[in-house]
């Protein structure tokens, strides 16, 4: 069980936002943080940190240039997400991204595109592609979400879909999007259920309050549940966790040796 850190980018800059408000208009854009610090600052003391396989996510448009600086820092430290597909992804991973992330690209109308997945497949290492499965309970099962989180597509989590996406990808990323960004605590049913059925590594984020919620991860995770944590942490101006406090309790270092 690790910290996974996060550099959410709008509009150029390092941001804290709550992403169910992420509308195509820009209309009701609620932000929790805006960084006066660029990209590469984070990038840089991740590393130093210790802190392995965070992901660099592009919010929209006009990230392209943030995202290739906090990549660039420490080649193969960062992986990077919003907007992935086979067309682009060999050149983000040459951009130093470590892994991509895949979301929309994924789903036609909703719903799960095999020829899509195919086409991953054939352009993505498996090695090197992280399926991101964010989600929102639906009449009591988890579906999965796209376009900026405000499509709810036709797949629902459970083990056969992690079974099946298995084969594409090495990790999932999984937000809790209903609670995401707003600080009111995880979604501990849905970290349960992630825990019982993927079969590969999973980062789950969304709702991160303060360090119980760190402890309600573990036990509902049975500590095979990484996270991420975004508004509650003091360096995106969040008074709930410090970061060093997160530091303090990482396992030992495990990333990739130049």
């Amino acid at each position: 069980m690790r910290f996974r850190p996060c550099i959410d980018l709008h509009d150029g800059a390092v941001k804290q936002i709550v992403g169910s408000s992420l509308r195509d208009d820009g209309s009701g854009l609620q932000t929790n943080f805006a960084a006066s610090q660029p990209p590469e600052y984070y990038a840089d003391m991740y590393y130093r940190d210790g802190l392995t396989g965070g992901h660099v996510i592009m919010l929209g448009p006009g990230n392209t240039a943030a995202a290739k600086a906090a990549l660039s820092v420490h080649p193969g430290n960062l992986q990077v997400g919003g907007g992935i597909n086979p067309d682009n992804a060999a050149g983000w991973l040459d951009h130093g991204a470590d892994k991509v992330i895949v979301t929309s690209y994924m789903f036609t109308d909703g719903e799960l595109d095999q020829a899509k997945l195919r086409a991953l497949a054939a352009a993505i290492p498996r090695e090197r592609l992280v399926l991101d499965l964010s989600c929102r309970p639906v009449n009591g099962q988890y579906h999965v979400t796209c376009n900026r989180w405000q499509t709810i597509c036709s797949l629902v989590l459970n083990q056969e879909t992690f079974t099946e996406l298995a084969q594409f990808c090495s990790e999932f990323l999984v937000h809790a999007v209903d609670v995401e960004g707003k600080q009111s605590g995880i979604d501990q049913t849905l970290v349960e259920r992630l825990a019982a059925w993927s079969p590969l590594p999973v980062t789950y984020a969304g709702g991160v309050h303060c360090m119980a919620d760190i402890d309600l991860i573990a036990n509902a995770g049975q500590r095979r549940i990484d996270y991420t944590v975004g508004s509650a942490l003091d360096i995106f101006g969040g008074t709930g966790i410090r970061y060093q406090d997160l530091i303090a309790i990482q396992p030992p270092l495990d990333r990739k040796q130049p």
